[in-house]
């Protein structure tokens, strides 16, 4: 947990549901305030995966600095807390070397973690409990795990997706050596830094198509081989990092048979309920959000809004 002594650093905040334009919005806003960016995508954070994850491209990451972006193999296990621990030592570094630390994503969780200082509960992991409900998710389908979940922790159960089978057995796992809800135990301590939070808001309608045309893009790009070298590289489909949308779906057709037409179109439904889960999740933690719409916010006047916050 930051210092008390950061109490006026400032911490700007840009977030949104996916393929709402924060990247591009963020590099802008970086150059005209020297701020560094730190990547709150829990995709992004993998290496070999850059396609699929909508990855800011070397030239993107070169107009501003970036970070917590290709750290850990797809393989690696990558717990919230951990990412909250590597952005509370970012946050410090950035601001001492004269500049603003911007942190930016989608992953609602990532970002909520930082801003409401959530603390994680200390439960070592039962090998025999553990080994039990994934063999429960084997047997009886991971949705009957979720289901489970969703009856001892229905808070906790709404910010996992039901197929991410390692996070589901986790938060079972510790509801049933605590005896208690993960929501009752993450107990939160706001961080002491000034923040302020601009979001991304849009129809939905027109969210869904820019995310259809980004899916399409993906594949012209190349999104295919990309998820094909990661299989040739002895990643397993199994993977939480290949659990990921589009990821999965294109995993389907190579592996299993599947019409690419199909899982395609299918990678575009499941991204607009992502999106709603999107949209959903920032609502519940709306502690002040500035929201801008993605087709009409005015950049000069953010900007300016901005600079009158960080007292310039």
């Amino acid at each position: 947990m930051p210092s008390p002594t950061d109490e006026t650093i400032p911490l700007l905040v840009i977030l949104g549901p996916t393929a709402s334009g924060k990247t591009g919005l963020a590099i802008r806003i970086a150059q005209a305030i020297g701020g560094e960016i730190i990547g709150a995508d829990s995709r992004q954070i993998y290496k070999y995966m850059d396609i699929g994850t909508a990855k800011p491209t070397p030239l993107e990451q070169a107009q501003a600095p970036h970070h917590l972006i290709d750290i850990i193999p797809p393989d690696e296990p990558f717990p919230v807390a951990r990412y909250q621990a590597m952005v509370y030592d970012l946050i410090p570094q950035i601001y001492a070397r004269g500049h603003i630390p911007m942190l930016v994503g989608g992953t609602g969780q990532y970002i909520t973690a930082v801003t409401e200082g959530w603390a994680f509960p200390q439960v070592p992991p039962d090998a025999m409990l553990r080994a039990q409900l994934e063999a429960d998710a084997e047997s009886l389908g991971v949705q009957a795990l979720y289901d489970r979940l969703m009856q001892l922790d229905p808070e906790i159960a709404q910010i996992v997706h039901p197929n991410n089978v390692r996070r589901v057995v986790r938060y079972l796992e510790v509801c049933l050596i605590t005896g208690q809800r993960v929501s009752d135990l993450q107990r939160k301590k706001a961080p002491p830094y000034r923040i302020l939070e601009l979001g991304l808001v849009g129809e939905r309608h027109i969210l869904y198509d820019w995310a259809d045309k980004r899916v399409d893009k993906m594949m012209a790009m190349g999104f295919l081989d990309e998820v094909k070298r990661l299989l040739d590289m002895g990643y397993s489909r199994k993977l939480p990092s290949m659990s990921g949308l589009g990821y999965s779906h294109l995993v389907r057709h190579i592996l299993d048979g599947e019409s690419l037409d199909e899982m395609v179109q299918q990678t575009k439904y499941d991204t607009h309920e992502f999106i709603r889960r999107q949209q959903t999740w920032f609502k519940g933690h709306d502690n002040g959000i500035l929201w801008h719409n993605v087709q009409e916010y005015d950049m000069v006047a953010m900007i300016a809004h901005i600079r009158t916050w960080l007292g310039w």
